[in-house]
This record gives C-alpha cells, sequence and structure tokens, in this order.
C-alpha cells in the first residue's frame, strides 16, 4: 500500500503527546463567552437565481469586528414539521463560497446550506484583524506570535458564529445541524464540532490544522505551510514562540471534545496535509468516528467519497 508517510497499521495507532498550554480550555472558553455576548446582526438579501431553491446573500458581524458573508440556500419543496435541516459549509485555504450552484447536492438532499466565506480570503468576508507584527504573504502567520491576535481565532470563531446564524432562522431544525469542509474546510468543521456541541455531525475531508510541528517536518517547503517554515527562517528566535501560539489552534489538542459523529478522509500519497497529521486527530475523536483511507490519493477531492459523505449525512443528520 503506497504513503509517504508512516505505514497504515502505525497510522492507525499513532497518539502523538498533545501540546496544549495549562490556559488552553480556558483560553476557549473565553473566546466562546465573548462571541455569545457580541451581537451578530445578521442581514439577508434575496438573490435572483434560476434554479428552483431560495437563494440568499447572508452577512453577519464576525468575531470581534468584520463583516461575515456567505451563501444562504433554502430548498422550496414543503418544510417538514421540524424544520429544514442545515449543512454549514467551510471551503479550501485562500478559497471562497464559491457560486450557490455549488451546493445544490445538499440542497438535492434535502439540507438548507450556509456557505462561507472566510474571512479576507477569496471571498466577501473582511479580516478587521490588526497585528502587531509582520507576516509571510498568505494567512497563515498573521498574528502568529500571540494567541489573542492570531489569524485563526477570529476565523474559527466566525465559523461558530455561523451556527448562531442558523439559530436565528425559524425554518431549521436547531438538532440537525452539520458541518463539513475539506483542508482548511475540514480544519474549520472539526473546531465548529470541537467549540459548540450543537452539532449533530461533522464531515472532514483531508483536514488540515492538525499536528504543526509534525506538519512542518515533512512538509515545510508545501504550500501554505512554507509560509510558517519562512517566517521561522527569517526569525529563528522565535521558533518555540510560534509553535506555542498554533497549539492553541491544532485540531489535535481538541479532538477530544468533540461528542458528535465524526466523518474523516485521508489520501496516503498527501504531501500536504500528510496522513500523519489527519490520524493525529482522528485518533483522539472521542464519540462516534469513521475514516476513508484513499491510499492513492493526494490532496484533492474524491466525487466517490462526496457520494459516501452523503450517505453518511443521511444516516447521522437526516435520519436522528
Amino acid at each position: 500500500m503506497p504513503t509517504i508517510d508512516l505505514p497504515l497499521a502505525e497510522l492507525k495507532s499513532y497518539l502523538p503527546p498533545l501540546t496544549r498550554e495549562d490556559d488552553f480550555a480556558s483560553f476557549w472558553d473565553e473566546n466562546r463567552r465573548l462571541s455569545a455576548e457580541q451581537p451578530l446582526n445578521p442581514e439577508l438579501t434575496p438573490y435572483d437565481h434560476p434554479a428552483v431553491v431560495s437563494v440568499y446573500k447572508v452577512f453577519y458581524d464576525g468575531f470581534g469586528g468584520g463583516r461575515i458573508c456567505g451563501w444562504y440556500l433554502v430548498p422550496k419543496y414543503p418544510m417538514p414539521a421540524q424544520g429544514y435541516p442545515a449543512m454549514i459549509v467551510a471551503h479550501g485555504y485562500s478559497g471562497s463560497k464559491g457560486q450557490p450552484a455549488d451546493h445544490f447536492a445538499w440542497v438535492l438532499q434535502g439540507f438548507a446550506v450556509l456557505a462561507l466565506d472566510t474571512r479576507g480570503q477569496s471571498g466577501e468576508g473582511v479580516d478587521s484583524g490588526t497585528y502587531s507584527f509582520g507576516a509571510r504573504p498568505g494567512y497563515l502567520t498573521k498574528g502568529i506570535l500571540d494567541k489573542n491576535e492570531y489569524y485563526y481565532r477570529q476565523v474559527y470563531m466566525d465559523h461558530v458564529r455561523g451556527m448562531d446564524f442558523l439559530h436565528t432562522r425559524p425554518e431549521i431544525d436547531r438538532l440537525r445541524i452539520g458541518a463539513t469542509g475539506g483542508s482548511q474546510g475540514g480544519a474549520l468543521a472539526l473546531a465548529m464540532a470541537a467549540l459548540d456541541g450543537r452539532f449533530a455531525a461533522a464531515a472532514a475531508d483531508m483536514p488540515a490544522l492538525c499536528h504543526f510541528r509534525r506538519t512542518l517536518e515533512l512538509s515545510n517547503n508545501v504550500f501554505p505551510l512554507a509560509e510558517i517554515a519562512e517566517f521561522i527562517m527569517r526569525w529563528p528566535d522565535r521558533e518555540e514562540q510560534v509553535y506555542r501560539t498554533l497549539s492553541y489552534f491544532d485540531n489535535m489538542n481538541w479532538a477530544g471534545w468533540i461528542t458528535c459523529p465524526v466523518l474523516v478522509s485521508v489520501g496516503l500519497q498527501d504531501v500536504i496535509c500528510t496522513p500523519s497529521t489527519i490520524f493525529a486527530a482522528y485518533n483522539r475523536l472521542a464519540g462516534r468516528k469513521e475514516i476513508r483511507v484513499f491510499p492513492y490519493h493526494g490532496h484533492e477531492g474524491i466525487s466517490w467519497h462526496n457520494e459516501e459523505k452523503m450517505r453518511w449525512a443521511k444516516k447521522y443528520i437526516l435520519d436522528r
């Protein structure tokens, strides 16, 4: 079986030590408290689309500032008595929410969809973060010397606030909301499930932002991880400070907080989200979990897996 990492048998039992600082839990408790106290100020604008689906462009206030944008798609068939199930969709690094039609498969399955832009990337979400130190081009090193300034602090909480938005919608069944995404989006799906216990299930395709030190050991010259490596090359005396900040945003460190069912995919040829980093998080998941291993795939979308994911979502969300 081909692999660019550990043998599959070792991956299945791979449990590196957690890198959590003593205030890891209290840090995220405080972020959740701050987010709960911040008004959402949602705004929906109907979007003219020829398909038989109601499409809206939605904005709401991002965590600590900025304005988050997304597509909100609602089926037009009669609403179930308990409301529509919903899926929050997060995109990959440097991408965007795409176009409404990109998410129609979920609508056809019966889901309302909230597809979110990640602040400051290629969509319409605004990054309001202020950073007291410089960064390499890209997003991974913005604020990387301080956990309170780090870019992904706001990104993670922006997506948790997507759940808060869905809870304002009377047409949504609050007990049947899932999260999904690939790469960065897979990391965000795991983060949402870890930080908000209201999710019914989460599906993370080849998730990034897991086991940072191992990631840099294996892939420090690969986009986008080279951003972090180049920062450390420029500031070698800050290396441990960098890893200390990253430890607060490592999906490996809070995987044990996730209690809803989780589906994960991994490509054994993936040089961006290397297999051992994904297994480092997967092996610590506390609840019902399944992983799909693709020996010949790298870091790419897999249409076969997309159908499997829909079957999985039916089992753990639609039929709940």
